[in-house]
């Protein structure tokens, strides 16, 4: 036979290709693990032949989701990557692209990047990209651009920095004097390094506020993170852009006024974008008030019209890519009545495909616009395109198969470890469901079991050359 497996379904193209982006009947011929064949079954006519063919027939065939931007070991360290990359093959999402702010050491140096890919080689159900970061004063310039260069040649994709502390060792803030000494030496890498973007003295003085009047309440996390400290942080980071000459990336932007400070920098020369997390695109300050711990992520929910301020951004093409922030803490971590004692993060690796077409859909837009802000356009910003992100020949043979329809999400379906269960995105009615997922050639879920044992998936080190101009304000096509 010609073909190992030949998929057949709706396929989602890169819109180049295609025309509307969407080819009816069409069939994707599989040998090995990449995309050897991508073809239309004529009426009457039939697919090519293969060892195997699965019909997928009726149903979208995407390629693999690519998370940007998720933490699998923020809770309890690299042991948390096995459940939440078999939550990510439930949900479609074929390379996780993990940051660095782990327990209990952070991804600083080569020899800890070593350790954890042994860990993603040993542990994952799909395919993992890492992140790499500096400890907070970390020997100077010198020792600063020696982790960097060290960390860059074993493999990262990107950096990450923060100008907010969470923890002081797993996720410090980097002073100024640091953070443009790392700027100057992440430039000479080509890599992007991302910036979790809040000011923490505005942050700390109204946390102190709110809890000398006794307010814990769940509003109080909005009004505690304003979105002043998160583009008073923007303005200092891409600052230091125009000055080093990085690609400086806000991790996450709750308010459109981000996109708006990156595309001016571009315009005076600097190389600044910004991704939005898929909470930011469809939750509101109302929904912590009704999930309180189990909605509370920094930044955090803004108003419904900022949430249509981010739609209209990321429709001009001012959006890199929309990413999940992924942060599984245990669910008593999430419960008590003070909002400020509850853990930051939202779980969303499963939610991610269904959620996101749903949304879409909701809007009257095409899957082409989720094939392109969740699996093209973070690949291409960390360097794992070609080989990851399209439905195309010589590309892995990552797929997600949506079903469209109307189905409730049932946190109890998280096929991470049952503390991890819960969502905020329970109960609520989405039009697709992921009815399978496909991960370079091999079927890793079936609709209702996750096929992928552990140590399936591999570690992605960079696939393109550092320094490729990824989408830097550019229109939807």
């Amino acid at each position: 036979m010609p073909f190992d497996r030949v998929i057949l379904g709706d396929l989602v193209l890169p819109e180049p290709d295609l025309p509307g982006g969407v080819l009816h009947d069409g069939y994707v011929a599989i040998a090995g693990e990449r995309i050897a064949a991508i073809g239309q079954v004529p009426a009457g006519g039939t697919p090519p032949p293969a060892a195997e063919t699965i019909d997928h027939r009726g149903r979208l065939v995407l390629p693999g989701l690519v998370d940007g931007h998720m933490h699998t070991s923020s809770a309890m360290g690299w042991p948390g990557i096995e459940g939440a990359t078999r939550s990510a093959a439930a949900g479609g999402v074929t390379t996780c692209v993990d940051m660095p702010y782990d327990i209990p050491r952070p991804v600083t140096d080569a020899a800890i990047l070593a350790e954890k890919i042994g860990w993603v080689e040993r542990t994952a159900h799909v395919d993992v990209a890492l992140y790499g970061t500096i400890a907070k004063h970390a020997g100077g310039d010198q020792g600063i651009a020696a982790a960097i260069a060290g960390l860059a040649e074993a493999g990262v994709c990107s950096f990450k920095l923060s100008t907010y502390e969470y923890d002081p060792v797993r996720f410090p803030r980097i002073d100024h004097p640091d953070m443009l000494a790392a700027f100057r030496a992440i430039a000479g890498t080509g890599l992007m390094v991302a910036i979790h973007n809040e000011d923490q003295e505005l942050v700390v003085r109204l946390t102190e506020a709110a809890k000398a009047e006794g307010r814990a309440d769940p509003i109080m996390h909005c009004r505690t993170r304003p979105p002043l400290a998160e583009t008073m942080a923007d303005l200092e980071i891409f600052e230091m852009a125009l000055e080093t000459g990085a690609h400086v990336h806000i991790a996450h932007s709750s308010v459109a006024r981000g996109f708006e400070l990156a595309r001016l920098f571009r315009g005076m020369g600097a190389r600044t974008t910004g991704e939005a997390c898929i909470q930011y695109l469809c939750m509101t300050e109302e929904d912590i008030l009704r999930l309180k711990g189990f909605g509370k992520c920094n930044p955090p929910f803004r108003t419904a019209e900022e949430v249509e301020r981010m739609w209209a951004a990321l429709l001009a093409g001012e959006v890199a890519y929309v990413s999940t922030d992924h942060a599984p803490w245990p669910r008593e971590r999430k419960l008590g009545d003070d909002i400020f004692a509850c853990g930051a993060g939202l779980t969303g690796l499963q939610s991610f495909a269904p959620l996101m077409y749903t949304l879409l859909a909701g809007r009257g837009l095409p899957p082409t616009l989720m094939a392109r802000h969740c699996a093209e356009r973070p690949a291409r910003f960390h360097g794992l395109w070609p080989r990851k992100g399209a439905i195309r020949i010589g590309a892995d043979a990552d797929l997600c198969v949506l079903e469209t329809g109307r189905f409730t999400f049932d946190e109890a379906s998280i096929q991470d470890r049952p503390e991890l269960r819960w969502s905020p995105y329970h109960g609520r009615v989405m039009a697709a469901r992921v009815a399978a997922t496909y991960l370079r050639g091999r079927p890793i879920w079936d609709g209702g079991t996750v096929l992928a044992k552990p140590g399936d998936g591999q570690f992605v080190p960079r696939q393109s050359p550092p320094g490729t101009a990824p989408y830097l304000g550019e229109s939807p096509r």
